[in-house]
């Protein structure tokens, strides 16, 4: 390979590099640009109170809208954002009314269950609410060491449940495998279930199982407060019929 191609080839490959340099400085340079408009205009926002003119003669370019001034699109932001807000009082609104007739149907189930007689009729108490009040597909009760005649007592040995789900948590829900369906519910559900371990003192009494045909009824993000102060006041009930027996 002679001087002269040696020489070409290193035109060619400075020029290249030259080439790429000056793309990499517009894009930086660029970018720097931008921020540093954007930086001032962050540090003074009485700009445009200062420049009305220029204010009123900028226009922004929109995929949908084509071409709108700066104030339009200002609306247009607002509108959003005040639309955003209306759905969102909406649905706090609509939370918040469920969270009252949640709260009146509990009150109303623990007077209930107080003057309940036998533990048969604490079960009774709790299925009627769930299945008729709630309109939750099922409601079962399994117990550890109990003998308890009832049709909503689970007489299949759920230990196992109970110990892959309830070991570490108060609460499971979510979906339960098919066996495990099988087992609390004698068929298999396609929603949502809940599993409430019940104790009363230092005792595990066991277990009351509540599903739902609904997939997403029972999700781990829910609140447990009012099911907390039902898990406690079941579980005395129970554990109090239970030992007199």
């Amino acid at each position: 390979m002679n001087n002269d191609n040696l020489q070409n080839q290193q035109e060619k490959l400075d020029a290249n590099i030259e080439g790429v340099s000056d793309e990499m400085i517009a894009k930086v340079g660029s970018q720097v640009t931008e921020q540093i408009v954007a930086d001032y205009l962050v540090q003074h926002p009485d700009f445009f109170l200062r420049h009305p003119a220029l204010l009123a003669s900028l226009r922004l370019q929109e995929p949908q809208r084509g071409v709108v001034s700066l104030v339009e699109r200002q609306q247009q932001v607002l509108r959003q954002k005040v639309q955003g807000l209306e759905e969102e009082i909406t649905h706090l609104m609509s939370t918040a009314q469920q969270n009252e007739r949640l709260f009146f149907l509990y009150s109303d189930m623990y007077m209930r269950m107080i003057d309940c007689q036998s533990a048969q009729e604490i079960i009774d108490c709790i299925h009627q609410a769930c299945t008729q009040l709630l309109s939750l597909a099922d409601c079962k009760l399994w117990l550890i060491d109990k003998l308890l005649d009832h049709q909503n007592v689970i007489t299949n040995d759920c230990y196992g449940v109970l110990q892959n789900r309830l070991t570490k948590n108060d609460y499971y829900f979510g979906r339960l495998q098919q066996s495990e369906q099988e087992m609390i519910f004698t068929e298999p559900t396609t929603g949502s279930v809940v599993l409430i371990k019940l104790e009363n003192g230092d005792e595990t009494l066991g277990f009351i199982a509540i599903s739902s045909q609904d997939a997403d009824h029972f999700d781990p993000t829910m609140d447990t407060l009012l099911l907390e102060q039902f898990r406690k006041l079941v579980g005395k009930l129970l554990g109090q019929h239970l030992q007199a027996k």
